[in-house]
């Protein structure tokens, strides 16, 4: 920690530290409140976890969904998060996420690059509690031409939502994608995208979607605003005067070498946006649970708890630091990880532990799939389908019907055998446990009712599932040859960090304010407590309080 007695290399009123939807919407409320910003990023491109991520942004009650007709009441809002949260967030934090959330969208909203499209029919996560919604309150960037960028495109990060040949799909094109062997419209949805990658390549775009593409109209915004985003700077202390912090030093870094140090002045204050703890080792294994401290994070590999080290030194409170944004994964055979969302609602497939039974809704959300595997230590899990669901449907990101590359099995992340005897005795599970497990969820199907776990009963369950079965979720698991491949526990990010109020402060252990520090994002112990309201629960709030922290340091 440094004192604020030495001279400053220059001054701004608010400085931010990470360049995410969350920073880059804070820098954009307080240009529009007049104040001067600075951006600073430590990665050599921006855009941090969002411009990874699939970009949906849930904030209730925005103006896409309210020009669709989707208007909720702020009771039914505050009911569902109550009910989510249980208990576990303060009702000031989710009052200030409930009213902000308007009317940060409505100051993105005035910008002509901030285009949105609601994702219609992806449900909350939970739309069985009172106040969720089945078709959904996400929304999604609208895909984005990146040669618009110009000298900035080459600082975009890839992202797993772009396809071969400039092939670009959005969320709810994926959706219909997946189905592109069962219904009509999925063999309509394969002849856009034919018919996208040979009108890219004639009209020379450079098409994103998801969050690349929201990062995109976000930079473009800040461009308009002229506010300054610094890359590869990043920010090594935090300045203080009399308890207050007034400023921060950041220092140039590259492959080259470390470069200038400059002793930043923030009149305002400081606001981290820098992101989780996804891969710092060591705080993986003092802070996350056993079966979790692997590293298979999908989150910006820059983040390293950064912010939420220094806001410790300066006394801050922390919370939520044993939770993340889990994601059951498939590890690629060259190590990237490979997240399921889809393909654990498709029919066809049970996931069983190490003894050979099945321990939850394979459908569910990915936060609660992992919270139960972890709970129960099922380490590890396999997913095992049959040859019929393998033709049928894309799985992590192999096609439908596309063999399986040798590396998978090379590798001891996939294996394959004619009878459930033989594929059980291959991963080292009990043969009669697997077979008697995959017989009782095969009588399941006649009915379409699943006795044990319930597949299948909640929209969210059957946005991803086959429409062409009884059950969107449920078919049997009988065609040779039968295929398991093993899971490991992923996560999108840390969940737990910084205590914050709902002026997006950080506070002490006794509840006191940090003057002149403020955090939102994965910095910070996430206002959504140990679960996810729907598509965007990460990106959305980390938003709405970047507003909300700018807005504050404006007007004190």
């Amino acid at each position: 920690m440094s004192t604020g007695t030495q001279d400053f290399d220059e001054e701004f009123d608010l400085v931010i530290v990470g360049s995410g939807g969350g920073g880059m919407t804070a820098a954009l409320a307080a240009a529009e409140e007049g104040l001067s910003v600075l951006v600073v990023e430590k990665a050599k491109k921006f855009g941090g976890s969002t411009g990874i991520s699939g970009g949906g942004v849930w904030i209730p009650n925005n103006p896409t969904l309210r020009r669709r007709g989707h208007d909720d009441s702020r009771q039914s809002i505050r009911r569902y998060l109550d009910l989510l949260t249980e208990g576990r967030v303060p009702g000031e934090r989710l009052d200030a996420f409930i009213d902000n959330g308007p009317a940060t969208m409505e100051m993105l909203d005035k910008s002509k690059w901030m285009k949105f499209d609601w994702t219609k029919g992806y449900a909350d996560y939970h739309p069985e509690l009172e106040g969720g919604r089945p078709l959904g309150r996400s929304i999604e960037p609208k895909p984005f031409n990146t040669r618009k960028l110009r000298e900035d495109e080459q600082f975009q990060r890839p992202n797993s939502m772009k396809g071969p040949l400039g092939l670009w799909v959005t969320s709810k094109d994926y959706h219909d994608l997946a189905m592109v062997k069962r219904t009509w419209q999925g063999r309509k949805a394969s002849l856009v995208a034919a018919w996208r990658v040979f009108s890219n390549f004639f009209a020379r775009r450079h098409m994103a979607t998801g969050g690349r593409a929201l990062v995109a109209r976000m930079r473009m915004a800040l461009k308009d605003a002229g506010i300054p985003l610094r890359l590869q700077t990043a920010m090594t202390d935090v300045i203080t005067e009399d308890g207050r912090v007034t400023g921060i030093v950041t220092q140039v870094r590259s492959k080259t070498g470390d470069g200038e140090v400059r002793r930043i002045r923030a009149r305002k204050g400081v606001l981290l946006a820098s992101g989780g703890f996804d891969h710092n080792p060591k705080m993986r294994e003092q802070h996350l649970p056993e079966g979790g401290r692997a590293n298979h994070s999908l989150g910006a590999r820059e983040n390293t708890g950064d912010g939420i080290l220094l806001g410790q030194q300066l006394g801050a409170a922390i919370d939520l630091m044993d939770d993340a944004w889990w994601m059951p994964s498939v590890e690629h055979p060259m190590g990237a990880t490979i997240p399921l969302v889809s393909e654990r609602a498709i029919p066809g497939h049970v996931i069983v532990s190490g003894d050979g039974k099945r321990f939850t809704n394979e459908a569910s959300p990915y936060v609660n799939f992992v919270h139960d595997q972890l709970e129960g230590k099922h380490l590890p899990a396999w997913f095992v389908m049959d040859s019929r669901a393998r033709a049928r449907y894309p799985f992590a990101q192999i096609l439908p019907g596309a063999p399986i590359p040798k590396a998978f099995y090379e590798k001891g992340i996939a294996y394959k055998a004619e009878t459930l005897t033989d594929l059980a005795a291959a991963i080292g599970v009990p043969p009669e446990t697997l077979n008697e497990t995959v017989t009782r969820f095969n009588g399941f199907v006649k009915d379409g009712v699943d006795l044990d776990f319930r597949r299948g009963e909640s929209a969210y369950d059957r946005y991803y599932g086959d429409p062409t079965l009884q059950n969107p979720n449920l078919d049997r698991v009988d065609k040779a040859p039968y295929y398991a491949f093993q899971i490991v526990v992923g996560d999108l990010g840390t969940k737990g960090g910084l205590v914050t109020d709902e002026h997006a402060r950080v506070l002490r252990e006794d509840g006191s304010v940090i003057e002149g520090l403020y955090a939102t994002g994965n910095a910070t112990a996430s206002v959504m407590g140990n679960e996810y309201a729907g598509p965007g629960a990460t990106i959305g709030p980390s938003m709405v309080f970047g507003y909300v922290a700018a807005r504050h340091a404006a007007a004190n």
